[in-house]
């Protein structure tokens, strides 16, 4: 909870007050994750599914006050990308059997959050506000978790 939902709000309350909301302008890019569309029954994964929910909400309830000071406020929610994190998960059920589970066939890359990104951040996205942008290849299109 620390990680994922108290440092976001922090870095977004300081940097507003600092400097978007007097300057009326600004981009927040959040990190949730498709763990945060649904719950699991996982109960493992209970504090992780949690903390990433908050970030999506906090992302669509930010968007709404921060809106009128020109901020947009989004979050984009991986699926499964190697990392730190997901290493064990990787080596234990292999990439091809978590690609299986994806339209795209594939888990993500270093280049796939890169775009989405981008547009959040730049002027192509100046009306695109309190949305959650799923970066997994299909698999929330298709799966429910």
């Amino acid at each position: 909870m620390n990680l994922n939902i108290r440092s976001i709000f922090l870095m977004s309350q300081a940097v507003g007050r600092l400097s978007m909301i007097p300057r009326r302008s600004g981009r927040i890019i959040n990190i949730a994750s498709v763990a945060g569309l649904s719950g699991s029954m996982d109960l493992k994964a209970i504090a992780y599914h949690t903390s990433k929910g908050a970030v999506v909400n906090y992302t669509r309830a930010l968007a709404g006050e921060w809106g009128p000071y020109g901020i947009t406020v989004n979050a984009l929610a991986p699926g499964m990308f190697p990392s730190k994190m997901t290493k064990g998960t990787i080596q234990q059920v292999g990439v091809d059997a978590l690609a299986k589970g994806a339209p795209l066939g594939r888990i993500g890359d270093d280049d796939d959050l890169k775009g989405a990104a981008l547009l959040f951040a730049s002027a192509a996205g100046k009306h695109i506000t309190g949305q959650i942008l799923a970066v997994d290849g299909g698999v929330s299109a298709v799966h429910s978790h």
